[in-house]
């Protein structure tokens, strides 16, 4: 069994954030994807936090059709979203012996045409589901799982909403990136409140900003945006609550690439530049896996290994990058790398496949700041967490001499 990439319907197909071809829960427990075999399409999901990593085949009575998308729940079970007649349909799926029991939940009609509607990304917790909806004039937020009676409407956003990244430990604060009058800018969205929107970034007033990722530990975020180079996004960092502006390093821009980056390594309370970044490079031909430190002045490229489901990793908070792959030998496999400390060698913490030799990188041009001091007032405990406030702006990045330079 090989990975299967969704590959664009009608509902998705203007998308920026296309589902991913394997989600995986928030503290690396579990995963889910479409599997195939053959021509056909199941729901499979995989246990990681055991000594080994073993799949779970899970079909229903009939192959799953391209674009359904799946989600790993904290307790071991899958959402599964179907597009069935129009409606969208919430279900989730369990082993039972050598079947699979299916819960229905409910499901969702966009009565709009030009409506779409997909997962958001796995919630803190693992317990809740979310979804969001985009028509033509507004967005809605969806709980789809974990509520007490099926899907339930949390929060309608004027404009055509995209992305989504959790900025807390509780599920409760959203940021989605909002398109209103031809320009994108990040905006928040507290669930417990009716769902209040706030801005989140404004680095210039005629650029288009999104929020790619974020850790609600260090307050680190990455961003991309065309400020720096209009009509051409290009990544950068910033900090939660910072009164500095984003930075646009020269190391993550890469030549005929586009760099995502997929995990941050959690709980560096108030040290947001050491956190490591993992970041996946798509060049003309292939893939490989950078990883990156905001303290640092280049990235380190090396190639995933064989059979990685690209884009799916997790780290741990020890600093171990784990990576989901499957070949026709090992149909579950996790390759794990341990986070090299700023200034050190990329070593391996377990056995992984061979992954060949690290790429060696080009310096970077510019330097690294140290964090804002407003950071120091963060939370510092994330497991009990005060009431979360809105997140201050990012305000506009003043983009000259030295700022533009890193």
């Amino acid at each position: 069994m090989t990975a299967c990439a969704i590959e664009p319907t009608a509902e998705n197909e203007d998308d920026p954030t296309p589902p991913p071809g394997c989600a995986i829960t928030v503290d690396g427990c579990y995963a889910a994807r479409l599997a195939a075999d053959g021509d056909s399409l199941f729901p499979e999901r995989w246990t990681l936090d055991g000594p080994e990593p073993y799949a779970v085949p899970l079909p229903g009575n009939q192959p799953e059709e391209p674009g359904t998308e799946v989600q790993p729940m904290s307790d071991g079970r899958v959402l599964i979203r179907r597009l069935t007649d129009g409606r969208h349909v919430f279900a989730l799926l369990y082993p039972t012996g050598p079947g699979t029991g299916e819960l229905p939940l409910g499901a969702v009609e966009c009565p709009d045409p030009g409506s779409r509607l997909r997962l958001l990304p796995p919630a803190p917790g693992g317990d809740k589901a979310y979804a969001l909806a985009v028509g033509r004039r507004s967005s809605v937020v969806w709980l789809v799982a974990g509520g007490a009676f099926g899907p339930e409407q949390l929060a309608e956003i004027p404009g055509r909403c995209s992305g989504g990244v959790w900025l807390d430990r509780t599920g409760r604060i959203l940021a989605l990136d909002r398109e209103v009058g031809g320009r994108t800018k990040t905006v928040v969205v507290d669930l417990e409140r009716g769902g209040e929107v706030s801005p989140l970034l404004q680095i210039a007033a005629e650029s288009d900003d999104r929020l790619l990722l974020a850790d609600p530990d260090s307050g680190l975020l990455l961003i991309s945006s065309d400020a720096p180079s209009p009509g051409q996004a290009r990544l950068g960092w910033g900090v939660l609550g910072s009164t500095l502006p984003v930075r646009f390093p020269e190391s993550l821009r890469v030549a005929d690439c586009t760099v995502t980056p997929f995990a941050v390594q959690p709980g560096q309370m108030l040290m947001p530049e050491s956190c490591a970044v993992a970041l996946r490079v798509d060049g003309p031909v292939s893939s490989w896996l950078g990883l990156w430190r905001p303290s640092e002045r280049r990235v380190r490229h090396l190639p995933g290994p064989e059979g990685w489901l690209a884009g799916a990793g997790v780290f741990t908070r020890d600093g171990v990058l784990q990576l989901p792959y499957a070949t026709r030998t090992v149909p579950c496999g996790l390759a794990r790398w341990e986070a090299p400390q700023r200034g050190a060698g990329l070593c391996r913490s377990a056995a992984p496949p061979r992954w060949g030799s690290p790429r060696s990188s080009e310096a970077e041009s510019g330097g690294a700041t140290s964090h804002d001091e407003a950071a120091e007032n963060r939370q510092q405990n994330p497991a009990q967490p005060a009431e979360p406030q809105r997140p201050i702006p990012l305000q506009q990045a003043p983009l000259t001499g030295r700022m533009a330079a890193e």
